[in-house]
């Protein structure tokens, strides 16, 4: 969240006024703590600049409490609808002056923007989509403890908030019943909501919304009863997403037990993921999308070099710039795996080494899947050993011939492609999309009949291709002269030519101006 600017914003107005010497105070520690904290920091200014209050009055006055609360049932209405922009006859439905709020608040000003939208109809949001979420999930919270009332159950009312339902232990209703929404979700539109709400069961948390709160709720058995229903879901084992939010959910309520065994774990070098249980795969994962370690570059290998490792650990790869998965033994399972990782908007991979492992042209068909899609911004692609055919080779073309293709180096080395499988091979290099520069076709069983058909192709279209590595292959001498002959074209762009004839080696570089 560091690289969101109103999060540095957030984190800058809440540390400018904790770490001042008469204000000095424990650090937030968790996402909850640092909105608070930010919540505290804007009503005290507010109090000071609008209400002539002094710095230490009470944070909590009737306009300040009435103002969070008008907002939080706006926010939460709207993400109910699913809207993060709305109309100024929204927060009139809220009890929200438009003009009072302007100019009597604050906390309005400062947490809510206005825009001109069509027409020029006045539309507003607030400043940030996770400030949206947590005024939301405090208004539930402020709800639920004031009156008893769950907003997320589908059957709101009470008969009655009686003694037996003010027990604080039910509170745990509240967040069992969260707990179970935001799983049920498809898209986690609502995973930050989840992690504030139980964030404020927290007892240092609630002291600091307390002028909120006109009933005491929560308690140390709800909170044992929340961890506990927390771990059941992980240990159930929903989705990798769902599971790596319930642990910053367990972070927000200040339990770090399964994240814990695993750390203690990798630290003495004992991490056997052959017993591993679904929960501890999850918090492994936790651990490596939440630690300080570069995710640039992974390497299943120091993991567990197999597909299930692989399938465990897909989120990690998801958000790592470089994944080396070669020895792994993957099957056209991972494939599959790996090319809803190519389609997700969120992947940051760039560089997927898949050698030595048996893909068979079937898990490259099933990994093009990904590779065709619109969302996907690998460049780097490794292939090599991997028990393909000419059939891999028409599918590699098609993907060269997208549009969307990024692909700009590529490794198809040690594979039986022979002279028919280049010829395909060939037809992406003519496309006018094809972006490849470097491309190893090395012991691919090639002869003169292939390097003619790349020479025909790199003639025909020139492009962006600079390295060609046809080492270990047949390519006789007429191939090599066709291939060196090529190099003078003032149209290539090929200024690194790798290939091996009658036992011999060259390396001959080229390099125009």
């Amino acid at each position: 969240m560091c690289h969101i600017p109103v999060f540095c914003w957030i984190t800058a107005s809440v540390l400018d006024r904790v770490l001042r010497a008469d204000e000095r105070g424990e650090l937030p520690k968790t996402l909850t703590q640092m909105y608070i904290h930010f919540l505290v920091v804007q009503s005290k200014i507010g109090n000071v600049k609008f209400h002539g209050a002094s710095e230490t009055d009470p944070v909590w006055n009737p306009q300040t409490c009435k103002m969070i609360l008008s907002l939080g049932k706006l926010a939460f209405n709207q993400l109910q609808k699913g809207n993060l922009i709305f109309y100024e006859s929204d927060l009139i439905e809220c009890g929200i002056d438009i003009r009072a709020a302007s100019l009597y608040s604050g906390v309005f000003t400062e947490m809510f923007r206005e825009e001109c939208g069509l027409h020029q109809d006045k539309v507003f949001c607030f400043v940030h989509l996770s400030f949206h979420e947590f005024l939301a999930a405090l208004y539930v919270f402020v709800t639920f403890i004031n009156s008893g009332v769950n907003l997320l159950s589908e059957s709101r009312s009470m008969s009655c908030w009686s003694p037996l339902l003010r027990e604080k232990s039910k509170v745990h209703l509240l967040y069992q019943s969260a707990v179970d929404k935001i799983i049920e979700s498809s898209n986690g539109h609502l995973d930050l909501f989840l992690r504030f709400l139980l964030g404020f069961s927290l007892e240092t948390n609630k002291s600091l919304l307390q002028g909120l709160l006109t009933q005491s709720g929560g308690s140390l058995q709800s909170y044992q009863e929340t961890v506990r229903y927390i771990k059941r879901k992980i240990r159930k084992n929903p989705s990798p997403e769902r599971c790596i939010n319930l642990f910053h959910c367990l972070n927000e309520l200040n339990d770090h037990s399964l994240v814990e065994e695993i750390q203690q774990s990798l630290s003495s070098g004992s991490l056997s993921t052959n017993k591993l249980s679904p929960a501890q795969w999850s918090a492994l994962v936790f651990i490596l999308l939440s630690s300080e370690k570069d995710l640039d570059v992974f390497d299943l290998r120091e993991y567990s070099a197999s597909e299930e490792g692989l399938l465990r650990l897909l989120q990690v790869v998801k958000a790592s710039r470089i994944c080396l998965l070669s020895d792994c033994k993957l099957t056209e399972r991972s494939c599959e795996a790996l090319a809803r990782v190519l389609t997700s908007k969120s992947s940051r991979l760039r560089e997927l080494d898949l050698s030595n492992n048996d893909l068979q042209d079937s898990g490259v068909e099933e990994l093009f899947t990904g590779q065709g899609s619109s969302h996907s911004r690998l460049e780097t692609l490794r292939l090599s050993s991997c028990n393909l055919s000419e059939k891999s080779c028409e599918t590699v073309a098609s993907v060269l011939s997208s549009p969307s293709s990024c692909l700009k180096g590529l490794d198809l080395s040690n594979n039986d492609l022979q002279d028919s499988g280049v010829k395909l091979l060939a037809t992406g290099l003519t496309s006018p999309h094809c972006r490849l520069e470097t491309l190893r076709l090395s012991g691919c069983l090639i002869t003169e009949e292939g390097c003619a058909a790349l020479v025909s192709a790199l003639t025909t279209n020139p492009s962006y291709l600079r390295e060609l590595d046809l080492s270990y292959n047949h390519p006789g001498d007429s191939g090599v002269s066709l291939l060196t002959a090529g190099l003078h074209d003032p149209q290539w762009r090929l200024d690194t030519l790798c290939v091996d004839h009658g036992g011999r080696h060259h390396l001959k570089p080229f390099k125009f101006l």
